[in-house]
């Protein structure tokens, strides 16, 4: 097969985010198939930029085997208004080289999913010009997820739009593949007939967890200063944005300041310098900040902590539908007991068993919880740890679930 994955914000594991792309684009590739990847070349979340020479339109390049076509896209910072117009100019991008996709890529499955859904009217316009079938993938549930975490008003003219593009995905498109495990009843309002609605969540790298590249010196020279210290150590790796409700965490980080928890958050984001200044105004000497480390370190990061954590915003009426993140499966490979503060319709800690969820926003449970771990035995914690990772790869390495995905590609071919 011919596969095109419109994703603007994809990246591979040498730029950063987003990676489900490149992870299943990888495996399809393996399994002999073609796969072109249609990205901007502006991102807020890589870690490393693409550079289009020469003014040119657009950059082809080959990455592990993936045809990857870079489109010149405007400049824009995080959620400004410039995002707008960088969408905008992806969308235009992709009708103005349709006919050379068309011809070069010749797509026999053309998949959009790119968190917005208004991409999907120029894959539509491929896919209808070259007898290609079109799956739509759910990421994040958009419009609902800027209206929730964002505060946009749902009258407001772009929110209209992107419900106008998700309504329209749901009409014309062969199937539908949602990351979040609990959609059913979102999309079937919205127009799905539920035959076409197939659950595929995010995964793991299960091979780049055997090579551990090891975390920076001072980094580690912290880590160990701390546990040099008789310090039971909690970590948080991720991105420090509300949706992360990282407050929490530092609020329940206060109520144990005579404990013997250390709390080390690695990582940067629009919030890192508010909670910077919440720790040196409370005067916590059990929260340390450090910036963000290339994904290959992560696996090493985590194996040093003794337990991880992870905390959501109080958003049952978004969270209800399903919650898929790269960061939970992360934790649970490493073999750590995780606090996990959510209000969601999947709990993939509670299944697991690998550790303890307390409700969202709430510091009192959270420290109660953390609590709990500092008591519980050595025996205990090892055991959690352990069913977390054999959780994860039992249900999500990306070579199982990229062979699902396939299944799928083909059967509408057939």
């Amino acid at each position: 097969m011919n596969i095109l994955l419109i994703n603007h914000y994809a990246g591979s594991k040498y730029h950063g985010m987003t990676y489900r792309p490149y992870y299943m684009a990888r495996e399809w590739v393996k399994a002999g198939h073609t796969v072109t990847i249609a990205a901007a070349d502006q991102s807020h979340i890589r870690q490393k930029k693409v550079i289009i020479p020469n003014n040119n339109s657009f950059l082809l390049e080959k990455i592990d085997g993936i045809n990857y076509l870079w489109l010149r896209t405007i400049s824009y910072n995080d959620n400004s208004l410039k995002r707008a117009f960088n969408i905008a100019s992806f969308i235009f991008q992709l009708y103005r080289f349709s006919k050379i996709i068309r011809e070069k890529i010749k797509p026999d499955i053309i998949i959009t999913s790119s968190t917005y859904p208004a991409d999907i009217f120029p894959a539509c316009h491929i896919a209808k010009n070259s007898n290609s079938k079109l799956i739509y993938e759910i990421r994040d549930l958009w419009p609902l997820s800027p209206v929730m975490l964002g505060n946009y008003s749902s009258n407001h003219p772009f929110i209209q739009a992107m419900q106008f593009s998700e309504n329209y995905c749901y009409k014309y498109c062969n199937a539908v593949v949602s990351v979040l495990p609990k959609v059913s009843e979102h999309v079937k309002q919205h127009g799905l007939p539920l035959e076409k609605l197939h659950i595929i969540e995010n995964g793991i790298s299960l091979d780049e967890w055997g090579n551990k590249s090891i975390i920076p010196d001072n980094l580690n020279s912290l880590i160990n200063r701390e546990k040099a210290k008789g310090r039971f150590l909690f970590g948080y790796a991720g991105n420090h944005s509300s949706a992360n409700c990282l407050q929490t965490l530092i609020e329940a980080a206060e109520k144990l300041k005579d404990s013997n928890a250390s709390f080390i958050l690695v990582g940067d984001g629009r919030d890192k310098n508010k909670l910077i200044n919440y720790v040196k105004e409370k005067h916590l000497n059990n929260v340390i900040f450090y910036s963000s480390i290339a994904k290959e370190s992560i696996p090493d990061l985590l194996s040093k902590f003794d337990c991880l954590l992870i905390t959501w915003k109080n958003l049952e009426k978004l969270y209800k539908y399903g919650i898929s993140p790269n960061k939970i499966l992360d934790y649970m490979m490493a073999g750590k007991p995780v606090i996990h503060a959510v209000n969601a319709g999947n709990d993939p800690v509670k299944d697991s068993g690998c550790g303890i969820t307390v409700p969202a926003e709430d510091p009192f449970a959270l420290a109660d919880a953390i609590i709990k771990l500092l008591n519980a035995s050595d025996e205990k914690r090892s055991l959690m740890g352990q069913k977390g990772r054999e959780y994860v790869i039992k249900n999500h390495d990306y070579r199982v679930l990229a062979k699902k995905y396939l299944d799928l590609m083909q059967s509408l071919l057939e």
